[in-house]
């Protein structure tokens, strides 16, 4: 569902990612994790088609996003670290505004939004203007929006920053649900724990190169521990703190 090719961005004679390649099967959970400033954020505006690479491939469902951008963008569902939100909408028109670019019918708009909505605790808040959110709820009505249409491919940067623990397990189990129904997930987080618990494998970044990637028990190996949890094969693997 994913696939990056030699896929490199560079700035004057800066490198932020180097001859990245990754293949990400349907219905998989891909944890990104590394070091700040390693390529993680550029890597993800480069496969949503926010930002163009130097050299290189991203394929979205078997679409070229630079050769088809906006077929290959219908396929996702994207999550910044940072969404922008148009702050003087409802919680509802917001969602209105996304279904409309997506592309969503209208016929079948109420039932999603009253749904997506529901899903994350939004319901009582659907008409109020969203500058009366908590940081909290603004990052639960971006994911609301980012699965409306219904993506094969969710990328996610930093999931569960601003989130009440009980928000995070919901989303962990809502990503391990759409996981279970083919959606592949690529998610970019310092929250080792969560890539831990809920990742299939695990691709580790570092200076913009892909230093390591794997099932956590692989990437153990590769770092020499036995039963380390996944901070310390981290710290092992590239010499940072996380």
């Amino acid at each position: 569902m994913i696939e990056l090719r030699d896929l490199t961005k560079t700035y004057g004679n800066y490198a932020a990612v180097q001859r990245l390649n990754l293949s990400i099967g349907r219905g998989e959970i891909f944890g990104f994790i590394g070091p700040n400033g390693a390529g993680k954020t550029t890597t993800i505006k480069m496969m949503g088609g926010v930002t163009a690479p130097t050299e290189g491939v991203v394929t979205i469902a078997g679409i070229d996003m630079q050769a088809q951008p906006q077929e290959a963008k219908r396929r996702i569902g994207f999550i910044p670290d940072r969404p922008f939100l148009y702050e003087k909408l409802t919680g509802l028109e917001f969602l209105r505004f996304t279904a409309d670019i997506y592309g969503v019918p209208e016929r079948t708009f109420a039932d999603k939004a009253a749904a997506t909505l529901a899903m994350f605790s939004l319901t009582d808040w659907s008409n109020e203007m969203i500058e009366s959110y908590s940081h909290g709820m603004k990052q639960r009505l971006i994911m609301a929006a980012a699965l409306l249409h219904e993506p094969q491919v969710l990328i996610v940067d930093e999931p569960m920053v601003g989130l009440a623990p009980m928000a995070i397990i919901m989303v962990k189990n809502l990503f391990k649900r759409l996981a279970s129904q083919g959606v592949t997930i690529f998610m970019s987080t310092h929250t080792l724990s969560v890539a831990e618990d809920i990742c299939d494998r695990i691709g580790i970044l570092n200076r913009g190169r892909l230093i390591a990637s794997g099932t956590t028990e692989d990437l153990r190996r590769e770092a020499n521990v036995s039963s380390a949890d996944l901070e310390m094969v981290f710290l092992n693997l590239t010499g940072n703190s996380a």
